[in-house]
């Protein structure tokens, strides 16, 4: 039994074709946006619909085998780093994004200030910046 099929089962997830190719899809590809999955998830199974892959991205986010991020101003991406509580940062220029790992300790790895009787499990952080790409290229006037 591959790695997948067994995150799948523990979750009580039936394995098939498009959720083990999804999370292919995801573990070679972090961070891809919607449409990027389904034609990563065609090369292999090209009769798979864009719902889906929609359907299955649903199912894995809900029990927690995918994350789902959405840096502000873009669109929603995916990846199979989960339980960790890291954090990323985006490319103002090229919208690249990268894994930061958590600041300090155990998640929500950063005190709220306050929580308002709020129970924290986990802490939201985006670094915004420039890639070393995009630094690299001369500016356009």
């Amino acid at each position: 039994m591959s790695d997948f099929e067994a995150q799948l089962r523990a979750v009580s997830l039936r394995v098939t074709r498009p959720r083990l190719a999804v999370l292919a899809a995801l573990r070679d590809h972090p961070h891809v946006d919607t449409e990027t999955v389904i034609a990563l998830v065609r090369a292999g199974l090209p009769t798979v619909s864009h719902q889906a892959v929609y359907d299955v991205l649903r199912a894995l986010t809900e029990t927690g085998l995918v994350r789902r991020i959405q840096p502000a101003g873009a669109l929603a991406r995916y990846e199979t780093r989960v339980g960790d509580n890291h954090h990323h940062v985006v490319c103002r220029s090229c919208g690249a994004i990268a894994d930061v790992d958590c600041a300090v300790g155990h998640a929500p790895c950063l005190a709220a200030s306050g929580d308002h009787g709020f129970v924290i499990d986990e802490a939201e952080v985006v670094y915004w910046g420039v890639c070393p790409g995009c630094a690299a290229e001369p500016i356009q006037r």
